[in-house]
């Protein structure tokens, strides 16, 4: 028989997953897994549970929380040789990752279905100095917002949440001087922002990344060069219609290694968590880790690695 091991935060999303903890339970049983779970209790009790997990050697490990549950379960299981395979159960405030693989994030119990019925697929996990990302890596103060707001703010208002942050911020929004080094290429300059993705989705924006591909060895580099308030307002809005990508202020390529430099203090957002500080190197770790997604997105990603076996033959 198959084990799977879910790992849920009890405070994401309104403390909802609490309330269907048994039936999901009952799903994971019925679909063949010996299941058993552990509640985290503290920042990074969910990765030292995934090490434990891994070292049991599950066949299943399911993250059930927001993006930085996710996360912390990645950090967990990414630096074994041996990794289970990875389930999304989305109940967090964001939950970028989960919408970028298409999992249900209104429905805890259809997500779960989807992990019973779905497809597991290899893909790339990010890592930068020592730490591993599954969905993005930034640098900027609007990056900052993200782990600036209060976990108790969050449980109660959601998304909101965000937005009232990012609108108290904006007076206060500067540009950095950075450098930036990517696959033999060097940028220069001053930056309101930079982002290093690995999905589509990234603070909520589905067409942030629009060329962006879960498996195919590459991140996507975002630069926002600096700009003024109304500059950034206008590039904002673009960004959220998938409509930034030609603006001037704008620099948009791939890369498999990028390393980011700068004089100034520059704080790093993994994965919506503080990440440190500058300098990175980030590097991408092709088809590292399985997930899990749903059928129509697996179908969809299959179709999309085929196409870009095609161009590279």
């Amino acid at each position: 028989m198959k084990r799977a091991r879910i790992i849920y935060n009890p405070t994401s999303g309104r403390e909802a997953f609490k309330r269907f903890l048994a039936d999901v339970l009952m799903k994971f049983e019925a679909a063949g897994y010996e299941t058993s779970c552990h509640c985290t209790t503290c920042e990074g009790d969910a990765t030292e549970a995934a090490k434990l997990a891994a070292e049991r050697e599950y066949d299943l490990v399911v993250a059930a929380g927001g993006d930085g549950t996710v996360s912390e379960v990645i950090n967990g299981l990414s630096g074994f040789e041996k990794r289970p395979q990875v389930g999304i159960i989305p109940v967090g405030t964001t939950n970028d990752f989960a919408r970028a693989i298409a999992v249900p994030r209104d429905d805890i119990l259809a997500a779960a279905d989807a992990i019973i019925e779905g497809k597991a697929h290899a893909i790339d996990v990010g890592k930068v100095n020592g730490t591993y990302f599954i969905n993005i890596a930034g640098g900027g103060r609007l990056t900052e917002l993200t782990y600036e707001v209060p976990s108790k703010l969050k449980t109660m208002m959601g998304q909101l949440a965000y937005y009232l942050k990012g609108i108290e911020m904006l007076p206060s929004i500067r540009p950095s001087e950075v450098v930036i080094e990517y696959d033999g290429n060097r940028f220069e300059g001053e930056v309101m922002l930079f982002l290093v993705s690995l999905t589509n989705s990234v603070g909520g924006f589905e067409k942030l990344a629009p060329d962006s591909s879960l498996n195919d060895g590459l991140f996507d580099l975002i630069i926002l060069k600096k700009a003024n308030l109304a500059e950034f307002i206008r590039v904002a809005s673009a960004a959220m219609r998938g409509e930034h990508m030609n603006d001037d202020l704008i620099i948009y390529t791939k890369a498999n290694k990028i390393k980011v430099t700068s004089n100034e203090k520059m704080q790093l957002n993994l994965d919506g968590e503080y990440g440190g500080d500058l300098p990175a190197e980030f590097e991408n770790l092709y088809r590292h880790i399985e997930i899990i997604m749903p059928k129509e997105k697996s179908d969809e990603l299959e179709n999309q690695t085929e196409e870009h076996e095609d161009i590279a033959h």
